[in-house]
């Protein structure tokens, strides 16, 4: 073996979770004497030297992490977006697997997260999902890291951001969703989202869509971008406006699903048919577009992947480990909505 051994290589030699492992050589009660001889064996075949002072700071721990959703503006009271409520299920079963149990909270209800739930002792890290304006956040984001908070987040990963991230290819998505339109013929694609720092995602979905059309020698017309927030009233009225300006359009790419659903809305009240009329795609896959009428074409977030990559990530941080921002790959979900 290369390197010095950790626990993760303990675990897989004496076929334990990482979990046990840790409370296996703390000498914690809830290990059997069987289990714990057979982790103390792996760990004297691999050379692994218990590290005093770390040891002392696991038992500190309170084996609890805590998920703070951003507190989006939904058509219902959750308050919580569709695409993190999906994330939530891989979350929670891979905190149960590492032996942890599952903080769950709103980000608005405090200025001061770390106050709240590492320096009170609620968690021993903070998952951070949906964000706003991610200029306005950043300053929060900064915050954290000069208080030495463990945390990851979901979002645009992004040179020089502070602390640890996890995305999606969002320039890939919105390239394969645009190539897509392209190859069904569609020359006049409108693009619904924000397309600005403030909001990453959506600006690196637009980046992917600017390439592909620049790419075919197609012209990006400003005129057919229009703003919207990831809800479906925001969908809705940016696909109004840009209907009532009259601009042309055969193909509309929509940042997230829920745009896109709103924006399906406002064609069918304005007489204009999905796709016959207008070829329409999200980015997502939420639960609900393949449910829609007709199905809609979209972008799959890898969320049961998400989950798990942000529970050890944040593990791995909480253990002393060095743990690096990742970009993770999509897949272009085609259905009735884009196919002319």
């Amino acid at each position: 073996m290369k390197g010095k051994a950790t626990s993760i290589d303990i675990a897989h030699l004496a076929g334990v979770s990482q979990a046990t492992v840790s409370r296996a050589l703390c000498g914690s009660p809830l290990v059997n004497e069987e289990t714990r001889r057979r982790v103390q064996a792996a760990a004297e075949q691999l050379n692994y030297k218990i590290d005093k002072n770390a040891s002392n700071l696991r038992r500190m721990h309170t084996g609890t992490l805590a998920l703070l959703f951003f507190e989006d503006p939904t058509a219902d009271e959750s308050h919580i977006n569709p695409f993190f409520l999906s994330m939530l299920g891989s979350i929670t079963r891979a905190c149960a697997l590492q032996g942890y149990d599952l903080l769950i909270s709103f980000q608005q209800l405090s200025d001061d997260w770390h106050a709240d739930f590492a320096d009170s002792k609620k968690a021993d890290g903070l998952i951070l999902l949906g964000y706003g304006d991610y200029l306005a956040y950043r300053d929060k984001l900064e915050k954290l890291v000069a208080q030495g908070t463990r945390f990851v987040r979901w979002g645009a990963v992004l040179p020089d951001q502070p602390g640890v991230s996890f995305g999606s290819d969002n320039v890939c998505g919105g390239r394969q969703v645009a190539e897509h339109l392209l190859e069904r013929g569609c020359r006049r694609i409108a693009f619904l989202g924000d397309a600005s720092s403030h909001y990453p995602e959506f600006f690196g979905r637009y980046n992917g869509y600017v390439e592909a059309l620049t790419a075919a020698g197609v012209e990006v017309d400003p005129a057919l971008q229009e703003n919207a927030e990831s809800t479906e009233h925001s969908g809705y009225e940016a696909m109004r406006r840009l209907i009532l300006q009259e601009a042309g359009f055969d193909a509309v790419f929509a940042a997230s699903d829920l745009i896109a659903i709103g924006a399906m809305r406002a064609l069918s009240d304005h007489g204009l048919r999905v796709p016959q009329d207008v070829a329409l795609a999200g980015f997502d896959d939420i639960a609900t577009a393949s449910f829609v009428n007709p199905p809609l074409t979209t972008v799959l977030q890898d969320t049961g992947q998400a989950g798990a990559v942000l529970v050890d990530s944040l593990l791995g941080l909480i253990r002393g480990e060095a743990v690096e921002s990742e970009v993770l790959p999509v897949k272009l979900m085609v259905r009735k909505s884009s196919l002319r």
